[in-house]
């Protein structure tokens, strides 16, 4: 249902990303003290949360500075490979959504070494202006119970143990995780996997917690699972030590409808907070979740710093563009779709 990329956008991120990570040593100086040299072989620590105050710390406090920018995200790439092949208009929908704050995803397309780098560039590019990164992990073995974006680790130690690279990664950052969309809402799909699923990203959560990164969980949608279920299902999943959890990845549902859900199962789950996905809910539901006809850009993504529910971010989590599938007329999961992301501007409230 869900993926980042494939082929020429991931390509062509790995290899961005690698050209931008090459730093020359400092050059050396007898006249720096023992003092200077351990301040800056320490680690610099900028995380704003620890895993006592993560379920209670401000929304502002969470997301810090407001939301990143990625500068070689998928749309950034998209729109400087369109604008060389002289497609202006596909080329300039792409740098308008690149210009805003979307999530950075995290799966076995990149390598162990890779993946850590990624996470470190983004970190430090954050970190240099005062914002909060987002990260989406997604690797869930089984993810999307064989859908459109199969695949995912091979077991759920690989996973626990690639899952940790990243919460080691993250440690002492600012920095915020969305864990394994799909992954609590697909179980009425596949629900001989339940229990070791909720296992699994139980221990994730875990990983996450003792690291001090706030993390959210798979909420479902409005549409899909009853407030009821799905709290059982975050509670089994770990949710007493997560920040709380996410809803319409990658769907259409409209504010409104997202949060008086959410509010429910925020309830049924002790007070968690949540976020919601806002990036193609611009017209709300258009009959199909795969490249919906007729769909447009939601809400610029923002932090909730006031109101009386449980939100604490409007956030565009799936890339707006990317594809949802072969479906459509669209290319395969997580490739750029031009025609489709050009529609998505011009269909924007």
């Amino acid at each position: 249902m869900i993926d980042l990329a494939r082929a020429g956008v991931v390509a062509g991120a790995v290899v961005a990303l690698a050209a931008g990570l090459v730093v020359a040593p400092p050059a050396s100086s007898s006249r720096v003290s023992t003092a200077e040299a351990a301040e800056a072989a320490a680690p610099r620590t900028t995380a704003t949360t620890t895993s006592s105050t993560i379920r209670t710390a401000s929304a502002a406090t969470v997301f810090k500075g407001g939301l990143h920018v990625e500068q070689q995200g998928p749309a950034a790439i998209a729109a400087t490979q369109l604008a060389a092949q002289g497609r202006t208009a596909d080329a300039a929908a792409a740098r308008t959504i690149a210009a805003q704050p979307i999530a950075i995803w995290l799966g076995s397309w990149y390598d162990d070494a890779m993946l850590v780098k990624v996470i470190q560039r983004n970190l430090a590019a954050a970190e240099k202006k005062g914002t909060t990164p987002v990260f989406v992990t997604y690797d869930i073995p089984g993810r999307d119970c064989g859908g459109h974006s199969s695949g995912g680790a091979a077991n759920d130690a690989a996973y626990l143990a690639w899952n940790q690279k990243v919460a080691t990664a993250l440690a002492g950052h600012r920095a915020v995780v969305l864990v394994e969309p799909d992954s609590l809402g697909h179980l009425s799909s596949c629900p001989a996997m339940t229990t070791t699923r909720t296992a699994t990203i139980a221990s994730a959560v875990a990983a996450f917690s003792r690291a001090g990164v706030p993390a959210y969980l798979d909420g479902g949608n409005s549409n899909w699972v009853k407030p009821a279920d799905m709290a059982a299902r975050l509670r089994a999943a770990g949710i007493g030590k997560a920040r709380g959890f996410y809803t319409n990845v990658a769907n259409y549902y409209t504010v409104d409808q997202e949060r008086a859900y959410a509010e429910k199962v925020s309830a049924a789950t002790g007070g968690a907070r949540y976020v919601i996905d806002v990036g193609r809910n611009g017209r709300g539901w258009k009959g199909t979740w795969c490249n919906a006809p007729g769909a447009g850009l939601g809400q610029t993504p923002r932090v909730a710093t006031s109101g009386t529910t449980r939100l604490d971010a409007l956030l565009w989590v799936k890339t707006p563009g990317a594809s949802d599938g072969t479906c459509g007329g669209g290319p395969a999961a997580g490739t750029w779709f031009p025609s489709y992301a050009t529609a998505l501007v011009a269909n924007r409230r």
